[in-house]
């Protein structure tokens, strides 16, 4: 495997995009994401399937449909 895994932190762990030769093995869809969580000396995952198509859509309408207000609180955070 020459492929780089870059983590990203979350509040709960850290998430992976699994390579596809990783999703093979796991026999999951390609573009899906593991999430690693450390607790107590211990290491679990999860697997989450890549987002639809349809989700995707909904999540930029939400975007759109909200951006004043998340522009808001972004301003807001910056104050405290």
């Amino acid at each position: 495997m020459s492929e780089l895994l870059t983590p990203t932190k979350t509040d709960q762990g850290w998430a992976v995009t699994m390579t596809p030769e990783m999703a093979r093995a796991a026999g999951v869809a390609e573009g899906s994401i593991i999430v690693l969580y450390l607790k107590e000396g211990n290491v679990s995952a999860e697997i989450m399937p890549p987002a639809t198509e349809e989700m995707k859509r909904s999540v930029r309408e939400s975007i759109d449909k909200f951006k004043d207000a998340f522009a808001e609180m972004k301003r807001l955070n910056r104050t405290l």
